[in-house]
């Protein structure tokens, strides 16, 4: 072998796209130059632009561009493959450069913003293949006929400003010179993601300020790069090797994007090192699952040998822990999957309970609801209305439950944050005494709810890491540990933690967690969560769970799912300016999505309202029929299945049916969204809000989006007794709408009958 290949993360996307003929030429070719990359049937040739960059040809019309980039330790020549393309897109002004900031290779193809842009920036592009190619009319952009005399869109900014903030030196006079959003959309589809998420902040409202500490810092080397020395900019750079096995990742085509390469600000969460608990929050579509997943699978490269201690990935439902598993799984090689286990957290808190139970002694686990109505019932036949049953329920579930509080005493010091309604001790005393009978007639009954479930199952791990101290501190060493009793408190259960969707986890859940890996270690836990997100009444501080995040949170702000217009509207669900909603940050401190901004454009959402249900509905399927003749075909009108593309979101149970019933006497078929997964094999999913957490369609309808759906009318009779809980239920009904509204990619319609939900932004409720 005379030379050694590396795909820069443009070229891998390029082959994603090429015809599978083309790419088994460039798998010819790769192969060919590994083994002699001086074959005269190569071609090879510098470009006049910039002489580090070279031509190769693949066939008679697709070329190589590539860069030398030194030679390996075994004198291997070493060169990066920047773009595969057809010869009519090979430009002489071409060029690389080594970002200032990130000290990475960067290679941008400025053609794509269209010819007006680059007469304005004083740009001419010459064929590097002239004689070959017949004159061709202007490149197609969206850019409007008016737009050479239009103000920049980047008018307030200088060469200097943006060169410090990280823009690549080759679309910098460009940047200046765009005049719309669709032509800024063009130059920042080939450049490098710091350089798009610069350019897309500030044309997002971001000030400089904020750019440099929330997009530019993160990314920026401790010392100045070298901007000549390639090779070592090579290793700073996110490439894949080209070998035997990139045919196949190839293959994959664009699904596999997001598994490769992160943005600057993700990455360096990815890769930090922590001494303690860690968090990340941001909106929706700001990529904290993602980074979640590329930190279990950072974590799992480093564990050190000899160390069986697994990595947890946990979050709250059933059918996320599918998706996360599913995803995962695409992410890492098999063996390292061996070393996570991924559970969602009541799976986990049963497996704890089953662990320390005796067969025959466990108790059936039911919902709340059955609970509450036992705890009512208790109420009424002691004549007892000094509290509601639904203060009672609320404060054992989420005090004495969230802190595993064993005794009466105990009860009187607790910590009562976010609970508003303050108690004397004579009232936690009377409110004592009722959780005493509450819980001897859960037992009698032979039932537990799954928060009484979380605390026990907390209970047996504190027990277990006392354990653990007890015996590190002992003088007798480990192998002389009885093998049925010392021997399984040994070590923690987990090497590494990692939660997402962190904001719906009771507080029994982290103190289980708490438990379950050392906390003398770094790395231990790290948690990905959003509390304008939360959509359980699960209200929680880490510091006082014996989480202490401080100085160890980052928060994500730029999204890569939802477009402007979509979010627009979202963040006016989730804080009105009428009416300012405070949010916590999982901890002591409040949260915000202040600089929360999407980097992509679409269509405004469809706000529509009907007189009756059937209306609505007869509307809906209208639309539906419409997206699907729309997405049954790409560009170029090749059909394309558009199942999975397109949903409906409902805000109960009871409406998935009937609109699920209805659409299918009109030819549409559906699959519902379950706790455990997609039932069915229909082409529009359909299924409540709760159901629709994590996931994300090209077009959504949220249907019955009235008032007295979102919010329930039933929370008004907290209005009166129960102040703070009648604020909880109305910003958990905004959260619930929120998270919905934001699972759209491209395309929102919201839809009601009768009067529309109080939170929907300006709509008419005439």
């Amino acid at each position: 072998m005379t030379a050694r290949l590396s795909l820069y993360r443009k070229a891998e996307e390029e082959l994603y796209k090429l015809d599978r003929s083309v790419k088994a030429k460039f798998y010819d070719f790769s192969h060919n130059f590994r083994e002699n990359s001086d074959l005269p049937g190569l071609r090879k040739k510098p470009l006049k632009g910039d002489s580090r960059i070279w031509s190769f040809r693949i066939d008679q019309s697709y070329r190589a561009l590539m860069v030398p980039t030194g030679r390996d330790a075994d004198g291997v020549e070493s060169w990066l493959v920047i773009a595969v393309r057809h010869r009519k897109d090979v430009y002489e002004e071409l060029q690389i450069a080594i970002n200032r900031i990130t000290g990475e290779i960067e290679f941008v193809d400025i053609a794509v913003v269209g010819d007006s842009a680059l007469r304005r920036a004083g740009i001419t592009l010459t064929p590097a293949e002239p004689e070959q190619v017949a004159p061709e009319p202007d490149r197609p952009t969206a850019e409007t006929e008016n737009s050479d005399t239009e103000s920049p869109l980047l008018a307030g900014y200088t060469a200097g400003q943006l060169r410090d903030l990280g823009v690549a030196e080759q679309v910098l006079e460009l940047a200046l010179t765009v005049t719309t959003s669709a032509e800024l959309d063009d130059l920042v589809a080939t450049a490098p993601l710091l350089s798009k998420d610069v350019l897309y902040g500030l044309a997002a409202g971001m000030d400089i300020d904020e750019v440099r500490r929330e997009i530019t810092a993160p990314a920026q080397l401790d010392a100045t790069p070298d901007p000549d020395d390639l090779a070592a900019a090579l290793a700073r750079t996110k490439v894949r090797t080209v070998d035997d096995d990139v045919r196949s990742a190839i293959e994959e085509g664009d699904f596999r994007a997001w598994k490769v390469f992160l943005h600057p600000t993700q990455e360096r969460i990815v890769h930090r090192h922590y001494n303690g608990p860690a968090r990340v929050s941001g909106g929706p579509g700001t990529g904290k699952t993602i980074v979640a997943l590329h930190r279990v699978r950072h974590l799992a490269e480093q564990l050190p040998p000899g160390d069986d201690r697994p990595i947890l990935l946990t979050t709250f439902t059933k059918n996320l822990t599918t998706d996360l598993r599913n995803r995962l799984a695409s992410l890492i090689d098999p063996a390292l999957l061996g070393r996570v286990d991924i559970a969602h957290i009541d799976q986990l808190a049963a497996r704890v309970i089953g662990e320390n139970t005796a067969a025959g002694r466990g108790k059936q686990r039911v919902f709340d609801t059955i609970a509450h109505t036992e705890l009512r019932q208790l109420l009424t036949e002691l004549d007892d209305h000094r509290f509601t049953p639904e203060f009672v329920f609320d404060e054992w579930e989420q005090i004495i439950l969230g802190q595993s509080i064993p005794t009466r005493s105990q009860y009187f010091q607790a910590r009562r944050a976010g609970r508003g309604q303050a108690l004397t001790r004579p009232e936690r005393a009377h409110i004592w005494k009722l959780v005493e009978q509450f819980t001897a007639r859960l037992d009698k009954l032979g039932i537990e709810t799954w928060g009484q479930a979380a605390e026990r199952a907390a209970r047996f791990e504190i027990e277990r890491a006392t354990k653990i101290t007890e015996h590190r501190h002992a003088d007798s060493t480990p192998d002389r540990l009885d093998s049925s009793s010392g021997a399984r408190y040994r070590n923690y259960r987990y090497r590494h933690i990692v939660v997402d969707e962190a904001q719906d986890l009771r507080p029994a859940h982290w103190k289980m967690l708490r438990a379950m890996t050392d906390p003398e270690l770094p790395n231990d836990m790290f948690i990905a969560g959003d509390t304008h997100q939360r959509i359980y009444d699960h209200q929680i501080a880490l510091g006082a769970l014996g989480i202490n995040i401080r100085g160890r949170a980052a928060r994500l702000t730029l999204s890569y799912r939802t477009t402007r217009e979509i979010l627009a509207h979202a963040l006016r669900i989730i804080d009105p300016a009428s009416e300012p909603i405070t949010y916590d940050d999982l901890d002591d401190g409040t949260d915000t999505l202040a600089g929360y901004r999407s980097v992509l454009r679409g269509t405004t959402p469809e706000f529509t309202g009907y007189n009756t249900w059937n209306d609505e509905l007869f509307a809906l399927t209208g639309v539906l029929q419409r997206w699907r003749a729309e997405l049954s075909t790409d560009g170029s009108g090749a059909p394309v299945d558009p199942s999975g593309r397109m949903a409906v979101c409902v805000a109960d149970r009871d409406l998935v049916g009937r609109t699920a019933h209805h659409l299918s006497t009109t030819g549409l078929t559906c699959a519902e969204l379950t706790k455990d997964g997609l039932e069915g094999d229909g082409e529009i999913h359909i299924g409540t809000m709760h159901r629709f957490k994590g996931l994300e369609y090209q077009r959504l309808a949220i249907v019955g989006v009235g008032d007295g759906i979102i919010p329930r009318s039933s929370i008004e009779r907290y209005r009166t007794d129960d102040p703070p809980r009648y604020d909880r239920e109305h910003r958990k009904a905004r959260s619930l709408l929120f998270v919905a509204a934001t699972r759209a990619r491209d395309v929102l319609r919201v839809s009601w009958h009768g009067s529309p939900s109080p939170y929907l932004p300006a709509v008419d409720r005439s």
